[in-house]
């Protein structure tokens, strides 16, 4: 980063004035897409940060974010957790991050405010939050939720079509003549929404192609990592007719699943063909390279910072909409 590198810099570099770079990372203003993005890359080029501390003195806000997510050991969040801080560093905004866990105690006081008083803004990806716990004290700081799960909550949650982006997954199947289509992903838990999400979508499509939902397809696992997801596999790889194809929740459960087929001599796609969801990077170095449902997650990253910073200027409260990214089915290798 050049050292005094200004919005005089950023101008100059983006071809843009002043008050144009100014209203782009502040959200406020109109311009254009490309005006935004030349300004965004000029931005990122030079490293250019506010001066937190000035602005604080100026405004009363300390342009801090805050982002609380499960966990970053899952590619998945790290992945968008990236996303986020490149937006919010397009934005002049900090962001901290933080794991819950996906402890009900966690989540709740985050969704509260109780945190850091320096936060102008919270982005929470909650796991099991009491709604009914969160709304009786709501959060006196601007937050947005992000995530599968749906809320009964006055605030902005961003998230994908999870249910059509399942059914879109399993048509591909079923379009490829795969009739004993098992999912990997299948929750009982109380709060377990991408698991509810997703398991509609698989089933809405087998009910379109008048196919029944059988239940042994769909064991139940703990958790989406990729022990949890090659679990699964050695199950359904066991049983005396064995799917054909199978759907998985998250694409570290089709790594696991992978992992079972190879150690039961399945050959993947000819035996059995695999889906993944996520787009994490490692999907495009499996053995086969893994076909997958892609989330956007940059659209994602954009809508969250977006609505949390409307309600940290002050130019709307944050409003208690369900705002969806785009999708796409990643066609690799293996289904």
């Amino acid at each position: 980063m050049r050292v005094g590198t200004g919005l005089r810099d950023v101008a100059e570099r983006a071809g843009v004035s002043m008050r144009t770079v100014s209203n782009v990372v502040r959200g406020t203003g109109r311009f254009s897409e490309a005006t935004r993005e030349r300004v965004l890359r000029a931005v990122e080029e030079l490293g250019y940060r506010p001066n937190t501390a000035a602005r604080r003195l100026r405004t009363g806000r300390s342009g801090v974010l805050l982002l609380a997510v499960p966990e970053l050991t899952m590619p998945y969040w790290a992945e968008l957790a990236e996303h986020l801080l490149r937006e919010a560093s397009a934005r002049d905004r900090t962001l901290l991050v933080e794991v819950t866990g996906g402890r009900p105690q966690a989540e709740l006081e985050i969704a509260l405010g109780r945190t850091d008083p320096l936060v102008d803004g919270i982005i929470l990806s909650p796991l099991a939050l009491d709604d009914r716990a969160a709304v009786r004290a709501p959060s006196p700081t601007p937050l947005v939720l992000l995530g599968e799960r749906v809320h009964d909550l006055p605030f902005a949650h961003v998230t994908v079509d999870n249910t059509g982006a399942a059914r879109e997954a399993t048509a591909r199947l079923l379009a490829r003549g795969r009739r004993r289509i098992a999912v990997i992903g299948r929750q009982t838990a109380a709060h377990a929404a991408t698991s509810a999400t997703r398991l509609a979508g698989y089933r809405a499509a087998l009910e379109q192609a008048g196919l029944d939902y059988d239940e042994r397809f769909a064991p139940p696992v703990a958790g989406y990592h990729r022990d949890d997801g090659a679990a699964a596999a050695h199950a359904l790889l066991g049983l005396p007719e064995p799917p054909d194809a199978v759907f998985c929740f998250a694409d570290t459960l089709a790594e696991g699943a992978l992992h079972a087929a190879r150690a039961h001599g399945v050959r993947v796609p000819e035996d059995l063909a695999v889906i993944g969801f996520d787009d994490i990077e490692a999907a495009r170095f499996t053995a086969p390279a893994l076909t997958t449902v892609a989330p956007d997650k940059r659209e994602l990253a954009r809508l969250a910072i977006t609505a949390v910073l409307e309600g940290v200027e002050g130019a709307r409260p944050v409003r208690p909409a369900v705002l969806r990214a785009g999708h796409r089915l990643v066609v690799r290798d293996s289904g």
